[in-house]
């Protein structure tokens, strides 16, 4: 079976980086094209060698744009590639980005299957870019391999029923793997120094928290971007905030608290060291959700919703929109021991899962 797998962003790298590996040893033809969604070398090349997923077969070099241009583009060379080289068996997409939705519909006009990893998940928000590009791409798929009940559940409500598997988090597996590169503070800073030169560390004495910001709807709006910041302010411990090149260009603008530490943007493995060893973490990220969640470190979100509505059990995740004063109120609730057993951990193996439902319908 020929699958062309089409990815563009950080945790697409990621969930392809253990997906493509148990497809290979299955005997799948897998041709992987990158779309260049992320474009920065610290956000796209080095999870490639970082996660040992082998180079992609094509790098169509997108780079950033509008919603809609962007789109347009990919979905223009996907379908000249496609035409170019021989239709495959089925497209394997992932998440919730661009290029996810550019790949389903592309697919879609050109009747092509299509397997959706992640799907089923619902913020029930049609502001979002990410909503729609899921919403759109499940129900173009041949097979939806959610990760959660809920995400399944959903589906249902939206009378998606055929094709559906629950297979778990195949970001599961990469967390529990990476996350134990690190077994103290010292090796981490040092994996971190190695990662961000020549750029210098700054590093904050005892407990830091860790924040990450990147979604378009903080992004976008300064004044939204702002108030998180000011909501920072409130931490009672030093945060330290890796800076997505979407935040690069408030941040020459605005004034900074002093509390808070700009570094670059870091690899995958040290990202997961740094929520590991942190006091708490600030997100608006869907994946660092569920990862602070499986390694024990409380959360507080910086949107108004979560499609990870299992980590908000026991407050261990919390909901704060962009209001300094909820997040502020938020830095005093939060755990300071898990609460066992978590109620939120995946079925094991997805990969596995995966692979096997689509070597069924190559029996078929």
């Amino acid at each position: 079976m020929k699958i062309l797998t089409v990815v563009g962003a950080r945790p697409q790298f990621i969930k392809a980086g253990i997906v493509s590996k148990t497809l290979a040893a299955r005997g799948f033809v897998e041709t992987l094209v990158h779309t260049g969604q992320h474009y920065d070398e610290r956000m796209s090349g080095r999870f490639f060698s970082e996660l040992d997923i082998p180079a992609p077969h094509h790098h169509l070099g997108i780079g950033s744009s509008s919603h809609g241009a962007q789109t347009g583009r990919m979905m223009e060379q996907l379908e000249a590639l496609i035409l170019s080289s021989g239709h495959p068996d089925a497209m394997l997409v992932y998440g919730d980005t661009n290029s996810t939705l550019a790949g389903a519909l592309v697919a879609s006009k050109l009747n092509l299957p299509i397997a959706h990893v992640e799907a089923g998940l619902r913020s029930f928000n049609r502001a979002m870019p990410e909503e729609v590009n899921r919403v759109v791409t499940d129900h173009l798929s041949t097979w939806c391999f959610c990760p959660t009940a809920t995400a399944v559940t959903n589906l249902e409500h939206e009378g998606i029923r055929s094709g559906v598997h629950l297979c778990g988090d195949v970001m599961y597996e990469a967390t529990l793997h990476l996350a134990q590169h690190f077994a103290s503070g010292s090796a981490l800073m040092d994996a971190l120094r190695r990662d961000i030169a020549p750029h210098p560390v700054t590093w904050p004495d005892g407990p830091f928290l860790l924040a990450t910001i990147h979604r378009a709807e903080n992004t976008d709006h300064p004044e939204r971007f702002k108030a998180i910041l000011d909501g920072l302010s409130m931490s009672p411990n030093p945060v330290v905030l890796p800076a997505h090149p979407r935040i690069r260009p408030m941040l020459d603008r605005l004034s900074l608290p002093p509390t808070v530490h700009i570094i670059p943007p870091v690899g995958y493995a040290v990202m997961l060291g740094l929520v590991r060893l942190a006091s708490g973490v600030v997100t608006d990220s869907g994946g660092l959700q569920k990862e602070a969640y499986w390694l024990e470190t409380p959360c507080i979100t910086v949107r108004d919703e979560t499609e990870w509505v299992e980590t908000l059990h026991d407050g261990w995740n919390q909901l704060a929109g962009a209001d300094p004063a909820v997040i502020g109120s938020a830095f005093g609730r939060l755990p300071t021991a898990p609460t066992k057993p978590f109620g939120f951990m995946p079925p094991r193996h997805p990969s596995e899962r995966i692979a096997d439902a689509l070597m069924d319908a190559r029996r078929s």
